[in-house]
């Protein structure tokens, strides 16, 4: 392999290794999206890496050219200076994200090259200007000569002292190993900055001195070869510090997260506690008013039948007011039965001598068959003494949906499930009626009872599940956690 073809090859792979380098940020920046605080430095050194790489291999294109004696059109040359002009300015535009990123982490290397930088760019350009006016370099050499003397030397330089001070600010924020991340990525464009000094031999003061012919001289390899090294360090740390800054972002997304969720679990733990005292509100309301109408309004009703009686044994059989008597004798006893029956519906003493089984047999057996319902009662699992307040919740759930039934199913009959679990108790209210769409828009006052009855199960923690369909039917049903015989969950 001659020197040409080991040099054609070179350029491939430096042009290879710029290109891979932007497609890579460029994926990165896509992948992290344009919200990421990384994202505005990615795509720069995107934009610099793809225009680099093509730059390259335009380079290699016109050497094909000159190699077989037919010299490209001057344009060609110029299309390659404006390739690598623009990709300079993208390496401007990253370096000096990077620089304001971590500014306030001045270091003494920072403040070195934020002097020398300024001198070597005016030194330099005006060393090129000066022999481009003596006659000594063509246009495409002043341009050439400008463009990396004055883009691509301190562009690079920054880029390196900016993420040095990213660096030393990531170590300072414990932030490890990003800052090696960093290091590694400022030390390939601390090397790119040094290699862009090395431009192509012109008639130039410092490019007599310093030039690509000269160190393929000194090192026996060509100054691509450096630059492909800096360009594989460089996309190496810029790799990994963007994982690690992609990771770091992902765990403050999930934190966020969890934070969130913990919010709202609190908030419908609340929520739950809020609609339990309104529940054991409601059914306190219910026994104060049932123990005023048995305690009080019972004697009072005991004494006038009483009275009612002895005006019968004082008066004659045969009197005028012996009729208006009997008749408030029986409106007495009306009262009473009725009193009698709201006193049970307020609070069922069954429920809390005997337990939830017994209180759902009873108030079928007394209120919803003697009423036309056919309505049954089926209990599955080992019954067991509840908490007095969930065997009034589910107690309040039956009653209600069967009130349901009783009023809009149009049903033949009705099956009240009650299934013991071991961490759960189970109420399945269903009947053969008419049915409905649970999914249509309820107007007031149509629709309280199921949101009484999902208010109730949510109370206890429990969930609703309602299936219906017109024609087919209903069925409500609840399941509650409660605590298993053993004391636990």
């Amino acid at each position: 392999m001659n020197s040409i073809e080991m040099q054609f090859i070179v350029y491939f792979v430096y042009g290879l290794t710029f290109f891979s380098m932007g497609l890579v940020m460029l994926l990165e920046s896509w992948r992290v999206g344009p919200n990421a605080p990384q994202a505005g430095l990615l795509r720069p050194m995107a934009a610099f890496g793809l225009l680099h790489g093509l730059h390259e291999w335009l380079e290699i294109f016109i050497l094909q050219m000159e190699r077989l004696g037919e010299p490209p059109a001057r344009y060609f040359v110029y299309i390659r200076l404006g390739l690598l002009a623009v990709s300079f300015v993208a390496l401007w535009f990253y370096s000096l994200a990077a620089f304001r990123f971590a500014r306030q982490y001045i270091t003494r290397l920072t403040v070195f090259g934020l002097v020398t930088l300024p001198l070597f760019a005016l030194l330099s350009a005006f060393d090129v200007v000066y022999a481009f006016s003596l006659g000594n370099i063509p246009t495409y050499r002043l341009v050439g000569g400008l463009v990396r003397y004055g883009l691509g030397v301190p562009g690079a330089a920054i880029a390196t002292l900016g993420l040095y001070a990213a660096a030393t600010k990531a170590r300072a924020d414990a932030r490890q190993p990003l800052d090696v991340y960093l290091n590694i990525t400022a030390l390939g464009f601390g090397l790119y900055s040094i290699t862009q000094v090395f431009v192509p031999a012109m008639n130039t003061t410092l490019a007599s001195w310093l030039n690509a012919d000269v160190f393929l001289a000194w090192f026996g390899f060509p100054i691509q070869v450096v630059r492909t090294v800096a360009g594989m360090i460089i996309t190496l740390g810029l790799f990994n510090s963007t994982q690690f800054l992609e990771t770091e972002r992902q765990k403050v997304v999930a934190d966020a997260q969890k934070a969130r969720v913990d919010a709202l679990e609190q908030q419908e733990a609340m929520r739950r506690d809020f609609l339990r005292h309104i529940v054991q509100a409601q059914e306190d309301e219910r026994s104060r008013f049932s123990r005023e109408l048995h305690d009080e309004m019972a004697q009072i009703l005991t004494a006038f039948s009483l009275d009612l009686g002895t005006l019968q044994t004082i008066l004659s059989k045969n009197s005028k007011a012996a009729p208006i008597l009997g008749r408030l004798q029986g409106l007495s006893r009306q009262m009473s039965q009725s009193m009698y029956r709201m006193v049970r519906a307020l609070r069922p003493a069954h429920l809390d001598e005997l337990g939830l089984d017994a209180a759902l047999r009873y108030m079928l057996e007394q209120e919803y068959k003697p009423r036309g319902m056919n309505a049954q009662i089926k209990i599955d699992g080992t019954p067991r003494r509840l908490e007095p307040f969930a065997e009034t919740v589910l107690f309040r759930i039956a009653q209600e949906a069967l009130t349901n039934i009783q009023r809009h199913a149009q049903a033949e009959t009705a099956t009240v499930v009650l299934t013991y679990n071991t961490d759960s108790v189970g109420l399945r209210v269903s009947d053969d009626g008419r049915g409905f769409d649970p999914a249509q828009d309820f107007v007031p006052p149509h629709g309280w009872g199921l949101a009484g009855i999902k208010e109730r199960a949510e109370s206890l923690g429990g969930r609703l599940r309602v299936d219906s369909s017109p024609g087919k039917g209903t069925v409500v049903e609840v399941v509650i956690p409660v605590e298993n015989p053993e004391g636990g969950r």
